[in-house]
């Protein structure tokens, strides 16, 4: 029998993404509600409960309700929201984080996906910090951009109705306390928040994140050969993994540092970029916001969860 997976806020900007990638997945039953009964909260719950995985699609509040809703133990759940991914008994979707992260998200009943923006920085630093490269109090900050896709619906309209007129860099989160700061603090491993300067280009998706680091101060200022081995090190050991670190350069421009680069994939690329006579790095990340920042990575941990190839 196949299994049977709902997607709560299928309508969605990601909830549409999941059902592009999992269409013509003949390994896979999708169950959807019926168009009349949508706004039905015990619709709903009947097909959360008849799901062997739900997907959450919803703003928080809402996947706290939908979570609620499920009254059996055998439903699992994937929830793209923000709502648990530092919460007790849910794992952090970000299969390569470590070793051993894919395989406790196989077994995992409860699953919170990552946001598109922590990725990059948890993906070059906590490789840092765990090889005693960065100390955990170091005091992050980082930058970049992505496509306009990444603040849902309301904005894609916007962005869309402006047409040539829309800005070409916005940038957001001025009061610095994005949403997304507790999950890359907890998952790079830090003692503090990160200070936070994303922006918004006047593209569809796509992203580009970048850490730059002043390493003058430390006790032991690591050369950029030796960051970017602690990373490569780290993605090497992990099998099955989406995320490739680029050979170390020493270059002014890479023509793959581009925010659609691997747009409609689940594919991330990581640099690293350094002047070891100034001890200033920059870490480097180049995915997509709407694959591996938001339904890629859900479909990778649901073929986990699933046991399946995909």
């Amino acid at each position: 029998m196949k299994p049977k997976i709902f997607i709560d806020g299928e309508h969605g900007t990601t909830g549409l993404q999941i059902r592009t990638r999992l269409a013509g997945r003949g390994d896979l039953e999708i169950i959807s509600i019926p168009a009349e009964r949508r706004k039905e909260t015990a619709a709903r719950a009947e097909f959360l409960n008849a799901a062997d995985v739900a997907i959450l699609c919803l703003p928080d509040d809402a996947a706290r309700e939908s979570v609620s809703l499920i009254s059996n133990d055998t439903t699992r759940v994937i929830d793209a929201s923000t709502a648990y991914r530092v919460a007790a008994g849910w794992e952090y979707g970000f299969p390569e984080m470590d070793r051993e992260q894919a395989q406790r998200i196989a077994s995992a009943k409860r699953v919170a996906n990552p946001g598109c923006w922590p990725q990059g920085p948890i993906a070059t630093l906590r490789p840092l910090v765990e090889a005693g490269l960065l100390p955990a109090d170091y005091p992050v900050t980082f930058n970049g951009i992505s496509g306009y896709s990444g603040g849902g619906r309301t904005m894609i309209e916007d962005y869309e109705a402006k047409g040539e007129n829309a800005s070409e860099f916005t940038p957001y989160a001025l009061a610095l306390k994005h949403k997304h700061l507790p999950e890359l603090k907890a998952y790079a491993k830090l003692k503090h928040d990160a200070l936070m300067q994303p922006a918004v280009g006047n593209f569809a998706q796509g992203m580009i994140t970048v850490v730059p680091l002043q390493l003058g101060q430390l006790h032991h200022i690591p050369t950029g050969a030796e960051l970017h081995a602690a990373i490569a090190d780290h993605f090497a050991a992990i099998k099955g993994g989406v995320v490739e670190v680029a050979p170390y350069e020493a270059v002014d421009r890479v023509p793959e540092l581009n925010p659609e680069e691997y747009n409609d994939t689940n594919r991330m690329k990581l640099y690293v970029f350094a002047n070891d006579a100034r001890a200033q790095a920059l870490l480097v990340a180049v995915y997509d916001n709407l694959g591996k920042g938001a339904s890629g990575a859900a479909v990778q941990n649901l073929d986990l969860m699933l046991g399946l190839n995909g």
